[in-house]
């Protein structure tokens, strides 16, 4: 009998799949792949059930003789260890980022003399409706919120974008590259006070207070579903940090990050060019403890941010306060630097991983921007948050169209460079 292959990355079976599986049944036996985690979430599809629950649910499918591993988005190691003389999938793939996997199967089919087996994509009411309530379960707080902690066991690195409100969150959401043999996107959403306050057209000094910026969250998760981790600033008073952390929490946001600061807030970036004074240790780890313990589940992160090497304090002194910081109970380490090259966060890296192996190390490589995420891998980095790319591109392009408006007196020259208006609707999804 004929090998008949298809591959399941979802976490509920429904009529679609099922006609897919009839269909393979007549060219042969049909064997069924389910992605892992790690892959599964390349398709912008964060799994809601565990993996051994998505082998079970197609186990029990009638017709699917048997269900294997497949541990990469593409088809080569399937296709050269099962060796299928047909690949079956919904016609869905012609179009957008899942083009290039069509390309591949068909290439592979070509190679080895299968066959590719395309199926119109069912799109009934029953079907739309049920992977809405799947999409939209991924966004409630409970299972938002504990996402950040799944992530950082399964991806090498944790890729999160700053986002600023709800079109900056679709666009962290839904922007997916093709590379030669996987699928690119972001992990999760950053949102920074610096961006916050910039779009109100306020300075960077924490005058934006927490109910404007917890209402930027609300606009965020209002259309997304990726986890979020939050700008504390300085976290404030100890009283009112608290207060914080359990509102974060309650939201559905999975992490707050905390610097090690005191009195008005300076970018860090400025470093010792204006006064920035740093808090005292046992202060900062008062402050960690208040916070870890007001939380109420295990799934929120509060993770400390070391200015030391921001303000020159030198490499011993950011080294003790990270291990004072997690022995306070943090849950991740900040470390910043504005430095044009990564040399010192690399050092920091080195000497804190022989102290401490498993404490996640987050980095914001803005001032030393050409580092390669693989390279802050290596360095034992598992969270980059690319922390205001966003705003910093939005700005001059708006402000060379204003500037195109004024100087040719219409809308024509200014239109060639804009996203047609379709384009931005297809990016918004209707309920």
């Amino acid at each position: 009998m004929k090998t008949v292959y298809t591959c399941f990355c979802t976490d509920i079976i429904h009529e679609g799949h099922l006609n897919i599986i009839h269909r393979g049944m007549e060219y042969g036996e049909v064997v069924a792949g389910i992605l892992t985690d790690e892959a599964t979430i390349r398709f912008n599809r964060f799994p809601a059930v565990s993996f051994e629950e998505r082998v079970a649910m197609v186990e029990a499918i009638e017709g699917v003789s048997r269900v294997i591993v497949q541990k990469e988005v593409t088809y080569d190691k399937v296709v050269q260890q099962l060796r299928p003389d047909y690949i079956i999938h919904g016609d869905n793939w012609k179009e957008g980022p899942l083009r290039f996997l069509r390309e591949n199967a068909k290439k592979l089919m070509e190679e080895t003399g299968g066959e590719l087996i395309e199926v119109p994509y069912t799109r009934s009411r029953e079907a739309i409706h049920k992977e809405r309530v799947q999409r939209e379960k991924l966004a409630m707080p409970e299972y938002r919120r504990k996402r950040l902690r799944q992530l950082l066991k399964i991806c090498p690195i944790v890729k999160s974008l700053e986002v600023h409100s709800g079109i900056t969150g679709l666009i962290a959401e839904k922007t997916i590259v093709e590379t030669e043999n996987n699928l690119e996107q972001f992990d999760a959403m950053w949102i920074s006070s610096l961006c916050d306050s910039t779009v109100k057209g306020k300075p960077d000094i924490e005058l934006v207070d927490m109910t404007s910026r917890f209402k930027t969250i609300d606009e965020v998760m209002e259309v997304t579903t990726k986890p979020i981790i939050f700008d504390g600033d300085t976290g404030g008073f100890i009283e009112h940090f608290v207060y914080s952390v359990r509102t974060l929490e309650r939201m559905g946001v999975s992490a707050v990050i905390i610097e090690d600061k005191t009195g008005l807030k300076k970018n860090s970036l400025f470093g010792t060019e204006v006064e920035q004074t740093q808090d005292d240790i046992a202060h900062f780890c008062e402050k960690i403890r208040a916070g870890k313990g007001t939380q109420l589940t295990d799934d929120f992160m509060i993770i400390a941010r070391v200015e030391s090497l921001i303000l020159e304090q030198g490499m011993e002194d950011a080294l003790k306060r990270a291990s004072a910081y997690v022995e306070a109970g943090t849950d991740g380490i900040m470390i910043h630097s504005r430095k044009e090259n990564p040399a010192e966060i690399f050092e920091f890296c080195r000497k804190f991983r022989r102290r401490d192996c498993h404490t996640p190390l987050v980095a914001v490589p803005t001032s030393y921007h050409q580092v390669f995420e693989k390279e802050l891998m290596e360095y034992g980095i598992n969270i980059v948050i690319y922390a205001n790319q966003l705003t910093r591109s939005a700005f001059p392009a708006m402000e060379r169209t204003a500037k195109d408006l004024l100087k040719y007196h219409r809308a024509l020259e200014a239109d060639a460079k804009l996203m047609p208006i379709r384009q931005i609707i297809t990016l918004i999804d209707e309920l």
